[in-house]
């Protein structure tokens, strides 16, 4: 219509002046998410973080929201401020029983200095891959130094806690929190050192066996030593109390074993005059 068109002819400038500013006020604008972090980089330097992880702070009460930045010389990168994780590809470690294992782990880590991990990193995926060959070094030293029995111990406690205080440390540098290592499967390589491996824990266990049931034959007899040196020594005081008695009750013992009949039949023929048998003859 010829309105529009000479109100466009007239205020044209006008227009795209206001979609201009528009346009620039939308872009000094950022959200930052509760979520993640954002690091205000100027001139390509990070300067500081926005919304940065503080577990002191409720959720809802750490600074996410609107921000502001200035185009082209200020942008805003977004970090994760939740928990991330690390994985580790499997691994082949030499533990100090010299046996080899195919180890699977993994870190679960935190962003606590955005800007350091910016400066030092980039980003989350580069961060990771800083990390990744700092585990494999410690998973492979702290192992070293352990059985694969101790993986299978309350000895796998310990070792997990070294790894991730060593990782940790490193990982500061980044700007970043190492909370948790774990492992989630240590198995022997498959095949011949599978089966070697296993034959040697046998074996290794029956020897342990076997060294338990001598100790046991060992104090059996120490037992039955000290029984029956306890037994003679009751038989001596018995004897030199009452001797006849003694004599008597030996008698009868002996008497006992000989005459009672199992379940076959027998039959001794005695004299009545044979001295085994006196105590049926009243010692005469």
């Amino acid at each position: 219509m010829p309105g529009d068109s000479n109100m466009w002819e007239n205020h044209k400038f006008t227009i795209m002046a206001l979609v201009a500013l528009t346009v620039v006020a939308l872009s000094t604008l950022v959200i930052v998410p509760e979520t993640h972090q954002g690091v205000k980089i100027r001139a390509g330097n990070p300067v500081y973080t926005i919304n940065r992880f503080d577990p002191s702070q409720r959720y809802g009460e750490t600074g996410a929201g609107i921000w502001y930045r200035i185009p082209i010389w200020e942008r805003i990168q977004m970090v994760d401020r939740r928990i991330l994780d690390l994985d580790m590809e499997r691994e082949q470690v030499l533990a100090n029983d010299q046996q080899r294992l195919e180890v699977d782990a993994y870190a679960r880590f935190r962003i606590i200095d955005p800007v350091l991990m910016v400066e030092s990193a980039g980003d989350e995926d580069r961060l990771r891959n800083q990390l990744e060959p700092i585990l494999r070094s410690v998973l492979r030293q702290e192992l070293g130094r352990r059985t694969f029995a101790d993986l299978l111990s309350d000895a796998r406690t310990t070792a997990m806690s070294n790894i991730t205080a060593q990782l940790d440390r490193s990982a500061r540098q980044y700007g970043a929190q190492v909370l948790d290592v774990r492992i989630k499967r240590a198995d022997l390589p498959e095949g011949t050192p599978l089966a070697a491996a296993f034959n040697r824990m046998r074996s290794d266990r029956e020897e342990e066996a076997e060294t338990i049931r001598a100790g046991g034959r060992r104090d059996a007899q120490i037992i039955r030593a000290e029984a029956e040196a306890n037994a003679a020594r009751i038989y001596a005081d018995a004897y030199g109390k009452d001797p006849g008695f003694y004599d008597f009750y030996r008698a009868m013992q002996s008497y006992r074993r000989t005459f009672e009949t199992g379940e076959g039949e027998s039959a001794i023929i005695l004299s009545p005059d044979n001295e085994y048998l006196r105590q049926f003859r009243g010692n005469r």
